[in-house]
C-alpha cells in the first residue's frame, strides 16, 4: 500500500514554501508521493481577478518539480473545472490510487478553518490530514479549539508536524512582480524564468523585469 499525499492550492504562483511544506509532510509521514494539485477555482477566492490561467500554473508546478521523484503535478482539479472542493479532489485521488492510503496536506491556518469547509466530515472519512506548522509563526491548535467530535479532533491534532520557516506568500510574490522587484530565491529559478517569458502578473517581458 502506497502513501499518497495531496497538496492543493491556487499555486499562483507556486513558491519554495509550498515545496518545503510538501517535503516536511512527506518526511514526517513517510509519503511515497505528493501530488501538487492547482485548483480550477478556489472556494475561498471565487471571483479573484489575478489568477493566472490554469495551464500556466500547472506548468510552473511541473518546472519546479522536474526530476524530483517525490512530487507529481496533477491536473485533476483543472480538468474537472468549477470550484475545486477538497472532497472532490480526495475522491478522485482515491479512485486513481485505489487501495492506497491518502493524506491531505494543509497549513495551520487551514486547520483552524477546517470546520467551515464544504462537506468536511465526508472528506475526513476518506483521508488522513497532515497539518504543517511553521515554527515561530503558527500558534499550535489544541484539540479543544476544533469543532469536531473527540475522535476527529484527536486525529487532526495528531497529524500536526513541524515544517520549515519560509515567510513568503503567492500574493507577496505577485505584488513584488507588479512593483518591478525581484522574486529571486522566493520561487524556483524555472518559475522565475517562466513568469518573465510569459509576462505573468504584470511582468514586463521587454525589459526582463522580474
Amino acid at each position: 500500500m502506497a502513501r499518497i499525499g495531496i497538496l492543493g492550492g491556487s499555486f499562483n504562483p507556486l513558491h519554495l514554501g509550498h515545496l518545503l511544506m510538501g517535503r516536511s509532510a512527506a518526511e514526517a509521514f513517510n509519503l511515497d508521493k505528493v501530488l501538487l494539485v492547482p485548483c480550477a477555482v478556489s472556494p475561498f477566492k471565487q471571483g479573484a481577478t489575478d489568477l493566472a490561467p490554469g495551464a500556466d500554473r500547472l506548468e510552473m508546478v511541473r518546472l519546479s518539480t522536474e526530476g524530483d521523484v517525490l512530487f507529481e503535478p496533477s491536473a485533476i482539479d483543472l480538468a474537472r473545472g468549477g470550484v475545486s472542493y477538497a472532497l472532490d479532489t480526495v475522491r478522485e485521488v482515491r479512485a486513481l490510487y485505489a487501495g492506497d492510503r491518502v493524506f491531505f496536506i494543509m497549513g495551520m491556518d487551514s486547520l483552524r478553518e477546517l470546520r467551515n469547509w464544504h462537506r468536511v466530515m465526508e472528506m475526513l472519512e476518506l483521508c488522513d490530514v497532515i497539518t504543517v506548522a511553521r515554527p515561530g509563526v503558527d500558534a499550535p491548535v489544541g484539540a479543544g479549539e476544533l469543532d469536531f467530535p473527540k475522535d476527529v479532533r484527536e486525529r487532526l491534532t495528531g497529524g500536526v508536524v513541524k515544517g520549515r520557516l519560509f515567510d513568503v506568500s503567492s500574493s507577496e510574490i505577485r505584488r513584488r512582480i507588479a512593483e518591478g522587484r525581484t522574486i529571486r530565491y522566493l520561487v524556483p529559478l524555472a518559475v522565475e524564468a517562466y513568469i518573465a517569458s510569459n509576462g505573468l502578473y504584470g511582468c514586463d517581458m521587454e525589459n526582463g523585469r522580474d
